[in-house]
């Protein structure tokens, strides 16, 4: 990749921003996650070297920035899964044995981290650090996660006792069968589905931001 940026490299590669590579980087994460779903291991490894392509790609410009360079970035998420195990680095050994409970720990690490750092900001909020480019259907889905978690579901306009119903009935072709009749009716109707279940699901944040409030 450095030779390919050179002077005696590639046209196309020479121009390339981290701006400009955002599309490719959605585009290659897409294209493994279809991998995984059709459980196809040799698309699986050539997906993932793409993937990696992205990272080393990011990397390299970054280092001709003079800001980090590939060995930060390995050397930085090294020392971030030592610090967030420290059931299983440090001096809490064995202390965890459920993965639900690995969350709950990983996630105090995290907020000690921004704390130390001064990135904690003012405002709390369950939802604060919600990835923003995320797919409406996985937005939605931790938006609910969140909420759930902190025991304020009920600050949802979605009623509990029609999702565990719907639950109840649920396996993964009917979960399946659903979602592509709703988005084939939204189409229908002249809908987008990604931006209906965004709005929704962001307005549910701001409902449930502002009775936190109260």
């Amino acid at each position: 990749m450095a030779h390919l940026r050179s002077p005696e490299g590639c046209p196309w590669d020479q121009e390339q921003t981290h701006n400009t590579l955002s599309r490719c980087l959605v585009e290659e994460a897409s294209e493994t996650l279809e991998a995984i779903d059709n459980e196809d291991m040799v698309l699986l490894e050539e997906e993932l070297g793409d993937l990696l392509l992205q990272v080393i790609f990011h990397a390299q410009i970054a280092k001709e920035n003079e800001v980090f360079d590939i060995e930060d970035v390995a050397r930085g998420i090294g020392d971030k899964l030592i610090r967030r195990h420290p059931h299983v680095f440090g001096d809490e050994k064995g202390s965890i044995t459920e993965a639900d409970k690995v969350v709950d720990r990983w996630e105090e690490v995290k907020a000690e981290e921004k704390k130390h750092s001064g990135k904690e900001g003012k405002e709390k909020s369950i939802f604060k650090d919600l990835p923003p480019r995320l797919p409406a259907l996985l937005f939605a889905y931790d938006v609910y996660k969140r909420a759930n978690k902190a025991e304020m579901d009920g600050l949802l306009s979605v009623k509990s006792k029609r999702i565990e119903s719907l639950s109840n009935e649920l396996d993964a072709r009917s979960a399946g069968k659903a979602l592509f009749e709703l988005v084939a009716a939204c189409r229908k109707a002249g809908l987008d589905p990604e931006s209906c279940l965004r709005t929704f699901a962001s307005k549910e944040v701001k409902a449930v931001e502002e009775q936190m409030r109260k």
